[in-house]
């Protein structure tokens, strides 16, 4: 992602939704040996985690929900956050008086999203809010695209790209110090270089995926060698970082004619062995896996036999009699030469692969390897 942005701009990791399920205090440590010095969340509460975790004194910046009562820690602390109404402006004008410290604000601007953000309606008094105010320092304006990811929405994207220009250009005109441009997620710089700017917050992409499949072709077309033949053959230039793993907590004999687990869903119909795996919805394995799902056993797949329970599915290991209590069970990742893949993952539950990652709660523990 640094190659393709270019020097000139920063890249900020997105860290929302507990870094897309890798934990933030395992992933930012791993981010910062890599170079990046920018982190961006969604919460106050991100915010704090992020902090307690940085080693390298990097930016923070809060894009979404920050409560009044957690301005002023914001504030004294150097974290940036995004203002979009007036009531944030005002709230965190009068913090940074009370502190005697310039609250860093990222104005965020309206353009079609119709989410958040200033309208053409507000510019005006917008203009006068900031101006009117030493205690804000504005260091960035920002928008969001309605989905950069698909094709269906290029209009509409091209639309936004021209609107938040031209909304900056207006802003800086009335002597209104912008401080740096951002607007492009992980999808926006992939498939439309004209949004990188000052800065990208890139998320799911620094995970090692594709926003959709749409994207990953778009960036093979146009920025791979070769004619079709060798962009379909081509590697993909994103690499997953994490697998979820766990282990066999048990295996049983049942005999033929049998039904396994809670409910009548499923019988056996030969000898079988059953494995308890300690790994259920509440840990993210969704329950649209019963009898659907499997996992990597022994470098084999296991099929979920059964209904998948809070804390517990059981699977099949008929067919891999040397299975025994303590081997790895892999949910996602690879075993020998066969792989789960997020992708795969996703589509047996009907999930997108963000589902699946944001889903996988925060009590597993993270475990950074070599």
């Amino acid at each position: 992602m640094k190659g393709h942005i270019g020097p000139d701009a920063i890249l900020s990791s997105v860290i929302k939704g507990n870094a897309y399920g890798h934990g933030i205090k395992a992933f930012v440590p791993l981010a910062e040996e890599c170079g990046i010095r920018h982190f961006s969340v969604f919460s106050a509460r991100e915010a704090q985690v992020a902090l307690e975790a940085v080693t390298h004194g990097s930016v923070i910046m809060i894009m979404g929900h920050i409560g009044d009562e957690a301005v002023p820690w914001a504030i004294e602390h150097g974290i940036s956050f995004y203002v979009f109404d007036f009531h944030r402006l005002q709230i965190a004008a009068e913090a940074a008086g009370r502190i005697g410290r310039k609250a860093l604000v990222h104005l965020e601007l309206e353009t079609g999203l119709n989410r958040t953000g200033f309208t053409e309606d507000e510019m005006e008094r917008l203009v006068k809010a900031v101006r009117g105010c030493p205690d804000l320092a504005v260091t960035g304006v920002a928008t969001h695209y309605a989905g950069a990811e698909t094709v269906s929405n290029y209009l509409r994207i091209q639309k936004q790209i021209a609107l938040f220009r031209e909304k900056c250009l207006w802003l800086q005109k009335r002597g209104v110090n912008i401080g740096i441009m951002h607007s492009a997620c992980s999808a926006a710089a992939l498939t439309y270089p004209e949004t990188i700017m000052d800065m990208v917050r890139s998320g799911i992409a620094l995970y090692g995926f594709w926003p959709t499949g749409e994207t990953k072709m778009y960036y093979l077309l146009n920025y791979s060698c070769g004619g079709e033949d060798e962009i379909s053959k081509a590697p993909s230039p994103l690499r997953r970082v994490m697998s979820w793993k766990t282990r066999i907590m048990s295996i049983h004999d049942v005999s033929p004619g049998q039904f396994v687990g809670y409910g009548n869903t499923c019988m056996t119909t030969v000898s079988s062995r059953i494995a308890s795996v300690p790994i259920g919805y509440s840990h993210g394995f969704p329950r649209d896996l019963s009898n659907s799902g499997f996992v990597l056993i022994c470098g084999r797949r296991a099929p979920v036999a059964g209904l998948v329970n809070m804390n517990m599915i059981l699977v099949d290991v008929t067919g891999i009699p040397e299975a025994s209590t303590g081997d790895e069970v892999v949910i996602i990742g690879r075993q020998g030469e066969q792989e789960v893949t997020v992708s795969s993952f996703s589509e047996m539950s009907q999930y997108l692969n963000y589902e699946v990652l944001v889903q996988i709660p925060a009590h597993i523990p993270r475990i950074a390897v070599d």
